[in-house]
Parts: structure tokens; sequence; C-alpha cells
């Protein structure tokens, strides 16, 4: 099977609200298994539903894989809930719907999620460092928000005037 298409900013589909997922389906599943080999692929340590065309809220991570001689070990999140946010951590985030660009960008340091695994149980995590902010950002796509958009307007700025000339350059070849 071909890999997902991993969409890149500006797609307008990256900007939409997900919805819950509201039945653990074999399609469901299959999605999750997709967005896996999509991520290790890549590489990266997290996706979401949006970000592979799919506006349902789901999104994998993986924030121990780093290499392929690592075992893999991938979570799958449902209709995850931030159920508390505490404390404040600035972290240099890349996304892989946004090529060519890392920024520091705050977030909360301590967090619990509580989501559907694929099973359908509920299942909670208590996370910090690395896993608490890949949770938060994965999160935010499913609400139609990119790492960008919490950055500086001046920094978003020339990123977008930078993309839209190197998506310009593309087309022109």
């Amino acid at each position: 099977m071909a890999l997902r298409e991993i969409l890149q900013f500006p797609d307008p589909r990256l900007k939409r609200v997900s919805e819950p997922v509201t039945e653990i389906t074999e399609e469901i599943r299959e999605l999750a298994r997709d967005m896996c080999e999509a991520m290790y692929d890549e590489p990266g340590i997290g996706l979401a539903a949006p970000q592979v065309g799919e506006a349902l809220r789901l999104f994998v991570i993986d924030t121990e894989w780093n290499d392929e001689d690592t075992e893999r070990n991938a979570e799958v999140l449902i209709n995850p809930e931030f159920i508390k946010k505490e404390g404040k951590t600035t972290w240099e985030e890349g996304c892989l719907s946004v090529p060519d660009y890392t920024a520091e960008v705050e977030r909360a340091s301590e967090v619990t999620v509580r989501a559907l695994n694929l099973e359908g149980e509920e299942v909670t995590y208590e996370c910090t460092g690395l896993k608490a902010i890949c949770m938060q950002h994965e999160n935010d796509h499913l609400d139609g928000i990119l790492f960008i958009d919490r950055i500086s307007r001046l920094k978003r700025s020339l990123y977008v005037k930078k993309r839209k000339k190197k998506l310009a350059a593309e087309a022109a070849e």
C-alpha cells in the first residue's frame, strides 16, 4: 500500500477543526496504521489525522523512537481531551506539515490527557518533557492550529513569504 501524503502548509485542510471519532471501526484502525507508517517514514515523532487529510480527532505519537534501530512503540490517541495543563516551558518545535522551519514555542510543561485507544478503552497519560510538548502540538492540529500560529506575527510572516516563494519556484519548474 502506498504511503499517505502528508499535507504541507499552506494547504487549507490543515486549518479545519476535526470531528470526534464516533466509532472505532476497521477503517479507523487502518488510518492509525497508515499514519504510523507515514510518521516513521518521514521520520517524525507525531502525526495527526488532519495532516493526512482526515478531519478526525486522532493522532499518533512515538517520542522514544529516533532511528531505524530503535523499537517502534506508537501510541494512538482517539478523541484526546486535556484534563490538566500546568507550568510553562519553551521548546524548539518543527512539523512535518511545516517544512524547513523550526521555532521556539511556549507550551505547558506538564499535561494530563484522557483519550481512547484502538480497543475503545479510556487511557490517561500524565506527561512532561518532549511527550507533553508532542501531545499539545498534535492536539493543536485537531483544532486547525499549526505551531507557526503560536509564534510572533513577524516570524510567521517571514516563514509564509519564504514558503510561498519556494512553492512558486517549484511550480515554475
